[in-house]
């Protein structure tokens, strides 16, 4: 349940039998022709249709991250490290101050990855509280179905081309793209990382068909949910 759908009062009376809840890590960054929201809209959407059944309320997706690399690109927002770390910790301290002490963050975004250091440090000081970050799309049974379907999956391909990541009137380039080096890739700046990567994709193909899309992502709602009920302790 989306915590727009509840109250104060709610949220107080749920917290006496359950005290879990989601929070999304996303981020507003390139992805080719897809949206720039690719990376919040997921993540969300993962979150709720996981929590659906169980009335976990699911609390709205962190939309900015790190992501730096992709400055460039018109639309992107990048906050710095030590903006994120606070951000993640005052998220973190006021969830448990209203009495949530079982938290799973699914996060949609490499590029968030020190959020587990952080969270790692934060639980050290909270000893009472579980902290999950759950990456949802290179969790284990998702990826192996990413590979399964194709191998040539990356940033801003097919794998991220969902019916909810599509812009209307956007048409998908039907070759699939080389693969750019992605050591050299790492070693430069925004700029020189926007004219090695042209449309911002890594490599492979745009789009595949909704029923590999689905199948994906069934995959995903039932390991996210998996995460939700059960190893908190």
């Amino acid at each position: 349940m989306h915590i727009n759908a509840m109250n104060w009062s709610q949220v107080e009376e749920r917290l006496k039998t359950d005290d879990r809840c989601i929070v999304p890590l996303g981020s507003i960054e390139q992805h080719a022709g897809l949206s720039l929201g690719t990376d919040m809209i997921l993540p969300e959407k993962v979150a709720l249709d996981a929590a659906a059944p169980l009335g976990v309320p699911v609390f709205p997706v962190m939309p900015y991250g790190l992501t730096a690399g992709f400055a460039d690109f018109p639309g992107t927002v990048t906050l710095r490290i030590r903006t994120y770390i606070a951000v993640i910790e005052d998220i973190l301290d006021s969830l448990y101050h209203t009495g949530f002490r079982r938290i799973l963050m699914i996060n949609g975004h490499g590029g968030n990855s020190p959020a587990a250091t952080v969270i790692a440090e934060w639980l050290n000081r909270n000893r009472d509280a579980s902290v999950k970050l759950h990456d949802w799309w290179r969790a284990p049974k998702t990826m192996a179905k990413v590979l399964e379907i194709d191998s040539r999956a990356s940033h801003a391909s097919w794998m991220e081309n969902f019916p909810w990541t599509r812009l209307e009137g956007i048409d998908q380039p039907q070759n699939p793209k080389d693969r750019v080096d992605l050591d050299a890739l790492a070693r430069v700046d925004a700029g020189r990382k926007r004219d090695r990567l042209g449309d911002g994709c890594f490599h492979g193909l745009y789009e595949r068909p909704d029923t590999d899309m689905l199948a994906i992502w069934n995959i995903a709602v039932e390991e996210t949910r998996f995460q939700l009920e059960n190893g908190w302790h």
